[in-house]
Formats: C-alpha cells, structure tokens, sequence
C-alpha cells in the first residue's frame, strides 16, 4: 500500500528545518543543494516544494508569521484589560527571545542578499505587515495607526537593544512604560475628541 504523504505537514516539516539551518549558517551561505544535503532530502525534493531559494525564504516568511500570530493570540485568548495584554505579549517575546533573535538575524541576511525596491514591493511581506499591524491593533484595541506602528518599532526596537547590546532593557519595563504612555495618549485623544 503506499504510503500518504501530507504534503502541507511535510512543507511545514521542511521549513522549520531550514529556519534551523539559516539561523546556523545563515540564509546567504547556503545553496539549495546544500540545503537539501543539510536537511535530509533530495534536491529533486526540494525543488519540489520551493522552486527557488527565495521562493523557500518567503514561504518559511509566511509560517512563521502565521505561527507566531496563531501563538499570540492564544495567549491573549482570555485576556482582558489592556496592561494586562501588553504585559503577556511582552511576557511571550521575552520568554521566546532566542526565537525571535533568529528570525531577525535570518530577516537580515536576506534583506542584505536582495534589491530594496524588490523586498519593498513584495506582496508576501505586505500582506504579513498587514496581518500584524491588525494583530496589534486587535491586542491594544486602537483603530490608530499611529499607536500600531509606534508599538511595533517599540517591540522590535527592544528586541534589537537586547540582541546588542544584553539585558540593559527589560521587557516587563517598558510593557510598563509603554502601558502608561498609551493610556496618556488615549486619554488626550479622547479628550481632543470632545
């Protein structure tokens, strides 16, 4: 009987071993044949679910966005003051760092290895910029995409500081800082309203 092959779980399988293998050689270092050696398959495989190397990087671009949306938003699932959902998606970054480190070297070394006028007009990239400014709206319940974006540079800025630099800023601070600073705004917005 042959045997059946879940091609969408096989993809995904072959994705988290390649986010592994650019986090430890990096995306630039690589070829597909390399890839496809490193990971166990045929390049004939490879090829198979990723016509290009670029191909494969947009694809694991898309799983990991939906992975680590699908992640939050369990975590926010019963949540439901704000401060509270800014601590727990402050909470989830700190306590899986190490993760978003590697995504952030490996979201480098592609970018570096690409023309920016290409990666700026790149429907996947737009379309997971959307997904997580709407996510980021939905956590702080604003309609404001002055506030989405100004929290997105804040995470990503410390995530960045920290990478450099070590632990001189703390996660459970500036969730802090950057709950009373949104709470300060809202209130002003608010009130201009009037």
């Amino acid at each position: 009987m042959p045997k059946i092959v879940d091609h969408d779980q096989y993809r995904k399988e072959l994705l988290t071993k390649c986010f592994d293998l650019f986090a430890t050689k990096g995306y630039a270092s690589v070829t597909m044949r390399q890839i496809a050696q490193e990971i166990g398959v045929s390049t004939g495989t490879l090829y198979h679910y990723f016509p290009s190397k670029q191909a494969l990087f947009w694809q694991l671009y898309d799983e990991f966005n939906e992975r680590d949306t699908a992640s939050m938003n369990a975590v926010l699932n019963n949540i439901h003051t704000l401060q509270e959902r800014i601590t727990a998606i402050f909470d989830y970054i700190a306590q899986n760092e190490d993760y978003f480190f590697k995504q952030f070297l490996i979201t480098g070394d592609f970018y570096q290895q690409q023309d920016r006028e290409e990666i700026l007009a790149n429907e996947t990239l737009k379309r997971n910029y959307k997904l997580n400014q709407e996510f980021v709206a939905k956590a702080l319940e604003t309609d404001d995409p002055a506030v989405v974006n100004f929290a997105m540079c804040l995470a990503t800025g410390i995530m960045v500081v920290r990478l450099f630099e070590g632990n001189v800023v703390e996660y459970a601070e500036q969730a802090q800082l950057f709950h009373k600073m949104l709470t300060l705004y809202l209130q002003d917005v608010s009130l201009k309203s009037w």
